[in-house]
Formats: C-alpha cells, sequence, structure tokens
C-alpha cells in the first residue's frame, strides 16, 4: 500500500494544480471507511461537508491561477485532510481552515460511558493502539494520535492539559507538540490545558505550528544543540525499558550532531506535580500549596535552561497498558510538570519495545521556542531517521 503523502506533499501539488484537494480528501475519507471499524478513531465522519469544503478550495486556487494580478497568494496547507479533536474541535480549528485544511472529522476521547482506562470512544466502540488493538493508544487525544499514526490523515489537532497530546504520540509512534502556555487561545479555566497537534513528521507539525501561530519555523537551528538528559526528573521511578528506548534515542541524536549533552552543576530533581496539577483541577481545592509547587519548580527548571537548550526525558513512565488500565501507575508523571510550568514540549518517536509498540523521547525547551523544538525534532528526522 502507497504511503500517504505528508501535510507538506499534500499543499504543494494542491497549490500546483497538480492535485486536486476534492480526491486527496477522497483518499482519506475512503482510508476512514476501511480502517475505522477496527481502530475507532472517530465518533463524527463529515463526508459530505469535506467534499464540499474541498472543491471550494479547488475552485479558489483556480480562480487565482486565473488572476494574474493574485498570482503570488496561495493557501499554505491547499487540501489537507485533517482531523479535528472530539466533536467541539472545529472551534479552535479556524486558522487550519483559513489556511486551506479540510476538516473530515472528530476524533474519539474519554466520554460518558467509557471507563477512563479505554482513553478513548469511537462510533463503533473504543478506540485501539494502531500497533496492538489489545493495548491503549494512550490519551486523551487517543483518536487523533491513532488517525494519523494508522495514516488516515497527515495532522489532527489535539489539546494537552498533563500530557494528552504527548503521550498518545509517544505510544502511537507519531510526533506530538504542546505549546507554551498563553501563547494560543484555550478555554481552560486553569490555564494547565494547551494547544496541540498530532503529526506523522516534524515537518508536518511546523507546517501547522507556522499556521496557528503565525510565526516562521528556523530552517535549522546552530548545532549541536546542548541538552539536560533525566530519566525521572527526580521523583518519577519510570519502567527500565522506556528509559533504555529513550535514552538510546538521545545517543543517536548526538552521534548525528544534533545535540550535545552537558552536565548541569546541579541535578534536575523537580517537586512531583501531581497533587498541585490535581489541586489546581479539583474546584474549590485550596491553590495555596499548588503556587509554592509550581514556583519551586520554575526555579528549578531555570536553572537548568540557564545552561542547556533543551531537557531530554522518556516520554512516558511505562509502555501503553492494555485497555484494563495501568493500575495505580500514572502514564502522566513525565510529562504534567511541564503543564504546571507551562514550557512547550514535543514527543519524538524513540523506537520499539518488547512488546511491539512504540516508546517516545520527550523534548522539553524554555518558553515560547516551539520553534526550536520543532527544528531539532525535523533535524532528527533528517540526519537519522526519527
Amino acid at each position: 500500500m502507497a504511503v500517504p503523502l505528508s501535510a507538506g506533499e499534500i499543499a504543494a501539488g494542491v497549490r500546483a494544480r497538480e492535485l486536486r484537494a476534492v480526491d486527496v480528501v477522497e483518499a482519506a475519507l475512503e482510508r476512514i471507511d476501511r480502517a475505522d471499524p477496527q481502530l475507532c478513531a472517530f465518533v463524527e465522519v463529515w463526508r459530505e461537508e469535506a467534499l464540499r469544503r474541498a472543491g471550494e478550495v479547488d475552485a479558489r486556487l483556480g480562480r487565482r491561477a486565473a488572476d494574474v494580478t493574485r498570482k503570488g497568494e496561495a493557501l499554505p496547507l491547499a487540501g489537507v485532510p485533517i482531523a479535528v479533536k472530539g466533536r467541539h474541535g472545529l472551534r479552535a480549528a479556524g486558522p487550519l481552515l483559513a489556511a486551506g485544511c479540510v476538516a473530515v472529522g472528530a476524533t474519539s476521547v474519554p466520554g460518558p460511558g467509557t471507563p477512563w482506562q479505554t482513553w478513548g470512544l469511537g462510533a463503533r466502540g473504543r478506540t485501539v493502539n494502531p500497533w496492538r488493538a489489545d493495548r491503549t493508544p494512550g490519551g486523551s487525544s487517543a483518536g487523533a494520535a491513532v488517525a494519523v499514526a494508522a495514516g488516515l490523515v497527515p495532522l489532527a489537532t489535539g489539546s494537552d492539559g498533563a500530557g494528552s497530546v504527548r503521550i498518545p504520540a509517544a505510544w502511537c509512534g507519531v510526533t506530538g507538540l504542546k505549546t507554551t502556555a498563553g501563547r494560543l487561545p484555550s478555554a481552560d479555566r486553569t490555564g494547565l490545558a494547551v494547544q496541540g497537534v498530532l503529526a506523522r513528521s516534524a515537518s508536518d507539525a511546523a507546517h501547522w505550528w507556522r499556521v496557528v501561530s503565525q510565526e516562521p519555523v528556523p530552517a535549522g537551528p546552530p548545532l549541536p544543540v546542548t541538552a539536560v538528559w533525566s530519566s525521572d526528573l527526580g521523583f518519577a521511578g519510570p519502567d527500565p525499558e522506556p528509559v533504555a528506548l529513550a535514552r538510546a534515542a538521545v545517543e543517536r541524536l548526538v552521534a548525528a550532531g544534533v545535540v550535545r549533552l552537558v552536565r548541569p552543576p546541579v541535578p534536575l530533581r523537580l517537586l512531583d506535580p501531581g497533587p498541585a496539577w490535581l489541586a489546581l483541577r479539583t474546584p474549590g481545592a485550596d491553590p495555596g500549596d499548588a503556587h509554592h509547587v509550581r514556583a519551586e519548580n520554575d526555579r528549578r527548571l531555570a536553572g537548568q535552561f540557564a545552561g542547556a537548550e533543551l531537557l531530554l526525558t522518556p516520554t512516558t513512565p511505562t509502555p501503553p497498558h492494555g485497555h484494563d488500565g495501568p493500575g495505580d501507575r500514572y502514564s502522566t508523571s513525565l510529562t504534567w510538570a511541564f503543564n504546571l510550568s507551562g514550557h512547550p514540549a514535543l514527543s519524538l518517536p524513540a523506537g520499539f519495545g518488547g512488546d511491539g509498540c512504540p516508546a517516545g523521547l520527550h523534548l522539553v525547551a524554555p518558553h515560547g521556542r516551539e520553534a526550536l523544538l520543532l527544528a531539532v525534532a525535523r533535524e532528527a528526522e533528517v540526519r537519522i531517521g526519527s
């Protein structure tokens, strides 16, 4: 089976009139029809609306091609089929639609009647990991990660309040970006949840970032980028295998000249953010301790970033668990510290465990440095095929 085109390839082909948006979207809908009965990645598929929207993109580009005075104008993501997180995902997709994307459906999230352990409920049942159906894809952006990993769409929107983009990205083997708190609109009253994206490549994630932020992503940062490694952030207690896979990915980055590890003057030991995160999420809870943990962790992270441009960790403390849940293990233990601190973070594929499921390498950058994360991830893809 042919590998689906990337978002960048689709947009370039549609703008050049070498591809029709209608044909691209029809192909995506056919892939969803074939695969979703098993994957259950979608709660809704918007076939008629998507084809109508794709026709509008084609017509708009046709009018521009005929108008020499507007020849330089282009839709940066013309004809790219995207999935949006949940039934209300279109609310945050306005910039993508304006850039020429075509929303084909809403992806699964935990919902009414869904035990939290399943991490997603599609229209046809619980959402499964595309690598092993007996394992969870992670969540809460469950269907978004599955739709991208299975090649149904090149891009899917997500939101990340504790790791909800990065965890499913790691467990499904795709790229997942969480943005800096406050950089993009969010309806979350606590400020913990922010917009993000799941993509088959860092290059496609960079296309998303350019559109939603209106900021460029540099062709490449000065290499190597300095980085600090932490297997556990000082408190998390991850399993050996995800640590080994992430550390092996770091060594590949070092060997390829993408990063240079530096030893911090003081080993990073964050306070466990779990109780603070839960307090901020619980109406009526006293936020005093939460603010103390946030301030102390912010101080310790500032010390790390004073001497390095990136912090590297495993994305998750465990491999994907079964649909009956992980017991008392929190899959968020390595991610939610950066929802509390607001730092941008990205999960990059790091290889496969003994169970045949993917694992992730977690990259964290200073506030506002999404472009650095994307540039490093893109260099990793180019140099070592991550």
